[in-house]
């Protein structure tokens, strides 16, 4: 399947560097990246929500970005 996507000239310089850099084609590193997504099935969005008492879904951009800014405040 082929699909056309338009990028800012500076993302498709950078996807085509890192897939250089990989030794793989720019669909390969695409594919790999799209890979990483959150899953489309809220199920699998749970991540040992059982084992921690937690209700909600656990975000992990949310805890790394609760990480960073603690890591940066120095708590």
């Amino acid at each position: 399947m082929s699909v056309t996507i338009e990028l800012a000239a500076e993302a498709q310089t950078r996807l085509e560097g890192e897939a250089a850099r990989r030794g793989i084609t720019l669909g390969e590193l695409v594919a790999e990246l799209a890979s990483r997504l959150p899953a489309e099935d809220p199920l699998e969005a749970f991540i040992g929500s059982a084992s921690s008492g937690r209700s909600e879904p656990f975000d992990i951009h949310r805890e790394r970005d609760e990480l960073a800014k603690n890591f940066s405040e120095g708590v």
